[in-house]
C-alpha cells in the first residue's frame, strides 16, 4: 500500500512539473489576447522547449511594431 502512496505522489509531482510552463505562461504580464494564448498552446504541444522560447523572444507584437 505504501507503495501506492508513493506512486501517487511521484504522479502529482509530475503533472506539476509538466504544468509548470503552462501556469507560469498563463499568469505572466508579458503578452495578452491571442497571443497568450497561441504561446499556451505552442508549449502544451511541443512542452518545455517553447516555454524557453517564449522567455527569449516574447512578445512578438511589440517587437513586430518596432519593425
Amino acid at each position: 500500500m505504501e507503495w501506492l502512496i508513493g506512486s501517487g505522489v511521484m504522479m502529482l509531482v509530475a503533472a506539476l512539473v509538466w504544468l509548470l510552463p503552462l501556469i507560469l505562461i498563463a499568469r505572466s504580464d508579458r503578452t495578452e489576447g491571442g497571443e497568450k494564448l497561441l504561446w499556451l498552446l505552442i508549449v502544451l504541444f511541443v512542452s518545455w522547449f517553447a516555454w524557453i522560447v517564449y522567455l527569449l523572444i516574447a512578445p512578438i507584437s511589440d517587437k513586430l511594431k518596432k519593425l
